[in-house]
């Protein structure tokens, strides 16, 4: 049995993590941006960008269910079971910020760099363009919270625990050998 994931599983893992954390620091300062060119091109960007992690999400849920390494628990217990949720609740609300960032793009009509326009689902219903807009602000602040508290319990079990947790999604490092005899 391994003790850490593939490099497949890892890649896809930190892409992610880098593309949301990229995305919602874009998504923050898009009204910063003047209207009219600056503010359609950095739109554009955090379209595409917000593209590219739909087609990241289905790959790693593809591959999650058909070739990655499935590590168990690293406590069996509570902790195991919370964190076993926060994955299923970081991938629900991944998915969910997806959609209604799509959803955001048909119901506005943006323009992808002067490219390509997507038509407006209702060009003259402003509220729902704004709740939508709010709404996917909303969620991506949701998921990034909950990022920030993975995150922290990873720091945790490596500094306080160290019990290689980390260590089992570190590109390149092994996990001590306190999981080695955990079997799946």
């Amino acid at each position: 049995m391994t003790d850490t994931y593939d490099r497949r599983t890892i890649a896809l893992h930190w892409a992610s993590a880098a593309l949301v954390l990229g995305l919602w620091a874009v998504g923050q300062c898009i009204d910063f941006f003047p209207r009219g060119a600056p503010r359609m091109t950095v739109r554009s960007f955090h379209i595409a960008f917000g593209l590219l992690l739909a087609l990241l999400l289905a790959a790693r849920m593809a591959w999650r269910l058909r070739g990655g390494v499935s590590l168990p628990a690293a406590d069996p217990g509570i902790q195991g079971r919370l964190a076993f949720g926060a994955h299923h609740l970081m991938y629900g609300l991944l998915c969910i910020a997806v959609i209604v960032g799509m959803a955001c793009v048909w119901i506005r009509g943006d323009s992808l760099f002067n490219f390509f326009t997507v038509p407006s689902f209702d060009p003259t219903n402003r509220r729902l363009a704004h709740n939508a807009v709010e709404l996917h602000g909303w969620i991506a602040n949701v998921l990034l919270a909950l990022a920030a508290v993975h995150a922290a319990a990873a720091v945790w079990h490596h500094r306080v625990l160290k019990d290689g947790v980390l260590r089992r999604m570190w590109p390149g490092l092994q996990a001590p050998s306190v999981l080695r005899g955990i079997d799946a």
